[in-house]
């Protein structure tokens, strides 16, 4: 019994070796044979700097996984967030891209294509001109990564952006007004209907956020659940420091962007107001004069 158990193994070893051989042999079928895919010359991802969000743009990081030093002349994304390809132009020469470093290039946002519902998971693809030394510049067609979801974040506060305008204007008052103590202001957000007296489509402010830079006065608190009325109206603000430590005024990039969390149609979302730059340099100057020593 013995001697048959090892003479049925041995049999089913050399069946199994043979399988293999054979399929290691076959070279007639390419269909029968494993393929492989060439890696891109150079990956591509979005990202997003507090500064860029500021200006509705967005960074492709550009990383060469090659040897040699190549030569991007060009850059472009495509994705069905948007209406038109988000693209990068050299303003002169070429971008250089040094073996296996990263680079990060700005491009603008161009208007989000808001017709239907946005996909977290939407492709992105990238079409990429350069050049390696010695050789004529070459064209790359390739998938880009979003990590962290910065179009489509910004294609859809861009579309409720687009759906409030209809709606209202929203929009800070240049003016600053500070309290005697010199601790609070006031700011005002300006609501103007687009169509006075015609209430068709609803502008709910459910919250106010506040920022890296401004916080509310707990004696008194942001609106909460505010809707639009058929006339201009006021927000009145108090806001306070958030924070006072040296470097909250030199190196703020959002933090007189106001985020409030609206709702419009059936659209929910974050719409950030823009301070003009003369009522952020007044926030400025009561930020660094509240957080003074003895202010």
């Amino acid at each position: 019994m013995v001697c048959r158990g090892w003479r049925s193994f041995a049999v089913g070893m050399a069946v199994a070796v043979a399988v293999a051989l054979l399929a290691a042999c076959d070279s007639g079928d390419p269909g029968s044979q494993a393929t492989s895919v060439s890696a891109s010359p150079i990956t591509v991802e979005v990202n997003q700097s507090r500064d860029q969000y500021g200006k509705k743009a967005i960074l492709i990081q550009l990383t060469n996984t090659t040897d040699t030093p190549l030569t991007v002349t060009g850059a472009r994304l495509d994705s069905s967030l948007f209406a038109e390809g988000i693209s990068w132009q050299p303003s002169e020469g070429g971008l250089e891209l040094p073996p296996r470093q990263p680079k990060s290039i700005p491009a603008d946002l161009p208007a989000a294509a808001c017709g239907t519902p946005h996909d977290a998971f939407a492709n992105i693809e990238a079409k990429l001109t350069y050049s390696a030394p010695g050789k004529d510049p070459a064209e790359e067609n390739t998938d880009a990564s979003d990590p962290f979801g910065v179009l489509t974040r910004n294609a859809g506060e861009l579309c409720l952006a687009a759906e409030a305008a209809a709606v209202a204007t929203l929009a800070l008052d240049p003016g600053l007004e500070v309290a005697a103590d010199g601790r609070t202001a006031v700011v005002r957000l300006v609501i103007t209907p687009a169509t006075p007296g015609n209430g068709r489509q609803s502008l709910t402010i459910e919250s106010i956020d506040e920022t890296t830079l401004l916080a509310q006065s707990s004696t008194a608190p942001w609106p909460v659940n505010f809707t639009l009325g058929t006339v201009k109206q006021e927000l009145q603000l108090t806001i306070r420091p958030a924070r006072c430590d040296p470097h909250a005024v030199a190196e703020d990039k959002v933090g007189t962007l106001l985020p409030l969390r609206i709702k419009v149609g059936e659209r929910q979302g974050l719409l950030k107001i823009a301070a003009s730059p003369e009522l952020r340099g007044r926030i400025y100057d009561f930020v660094t004069a509240a957080c003074a020593p003895g202010g």
